[in-house]
């Protein structure tokens, strides 16, 4: 199935759904860990991918982080998961941080998510160390991709 990724603003009904739903899950995942907030702050790059009937079913962004860019709230809704939406992002994260001149894309994610671990490294992340803001973050893994 194809998915159209559209830019939203941070304040978009779908965008702001799909956050509170990655939010709701990940207190379950890291229900003994203090919650990630994160605002637009320096948010470049805001995506919701939807069905060909406009259904919304995944999310991401990208912040500068110093020279490079930084995937943030990259989630794809339970149900939709393993049809590629991740996939689809991430080819749409790519060619728009290719398009604003970073020199690679990188990620932070926790180690309950054995599952975005996987998806990153199939789409050629590589593990990096840690870097700030989440160098006292308990099960920190960070990856990285160069860009061309």
């Amino acid at each position: 199935m194809s998915f159209h990724i559209r830019s939203v603003t941070w304040d978009d009904p779908d965008g702001m759904a799909l956050r509170e739903a990655m939010r709701a899950e990940m207190r379950e995942r890291y229900f003994d860990r203090p919650a990630m907030v994160v605002t637009s702050e320096n948010m470049l790059w805001i995506g919701v991918a939807t069905t060909p009937d406009g259904t919304p079913v995944g999310h991401a962004a990208l912040r500068r982080h110093g020279p490079d860019v930084e995937i943030k709230r990259m989630y794809v809704t339970p149900a939709w998961r393993g049809r590629g939406v991740a996939s689809a992002l991430l080819d749409a994260i790519e060619s728009t941080a290719v398009s604003l001149g970073a020199p690679r894309i990188i990620l932070h994610t926790g180690d309950r998510q054995p599952d975005a671990i996987a998806r990153y490294v199939k789409h050629g992340y590589t593990p990096i160390p840690v870097y700030e803001p989440y160098t006292d973050h308990v099960g920190a893994n960070c990856f990285a991709k160069p860009l061309d």
